[in-house]
């Protein structure tokens, strides 16, 4: 699915309250208008992730591999709610089990999120998504070595990569 840059996103302060609303394109050129999303980590056996590979398409990291659910609070939509919804359109599966964790502020060169991660252990054996070809290129699980491997080379996106340093280590204890 294109983006929408007319799309209206909520503006939030950094505690989550609703504070006005802006276009999709105007939270993306650099005005670093703070707005929600939400990330999930899908964890399986042995400390592995499934990641996807950001569609081409995307107008945000387009090719790299990132959480295995990532979007956007819609205006009037929970954090909780988002995480459900954005799950179930991109991976094809019921979140239902996942964790809120942690809470933090994201900044990059052109945009400013406060981003809501969310955790859910699946057995690897029995996980059977279906993942949005509009949306994904591919996914799989990756092994903290191969997470590892792959860090500063471009290949993870640099909030993914920010991210795994805050959590490969509380893996264990999620």
């Amino acid at each position: 699915m294109k983006s929408n840059p007319a799309e209206i996103f909520p503006l939030v302060d950094e505690d989550g309250a609703v504070v006005g609303s802006a276009t999709r394109a105007r939270c993306h050129d650099g005005s670093k208008l703070l707005h929600p999303v939400v990330h999930l980590h899908v964890l399986g056996a042995g400390g592995s992730i499934y990641l996807q590979k950001r569609a081409m398409t995307k107008d945000i990291q387009p090719g790299k591999w990132d959480t295995a659910v990532g979007g956007h609070v819609d205006y009037g939509e929970t954090p909780q709610q988002a995480v459900l919804r954005e799950a179930a359109e991109e991976l094809g599966i019921d979140a239902a089990g996942a964790e809120l964790v942690e809470r933090y502020v994201f900044e990059s060169a052109i945009e400013r999120e406060l981003v809501h991660t969310f955790f859910l252990r699946v057995d690897g054996h029995t996980f059977a998504p279906r993942i949005a070809a509009d949306e994904i290129d591919e996914a799989r699980f990756w092994t903290p070595a191969q997470l590892a491997e792959a860090k500063g080379h471009g290949v993870l996106t640099p909030n993914l990569e920010m991210e795994l340093e805050r959590i490969l280590p509380r893996i264990a204890e999620i």
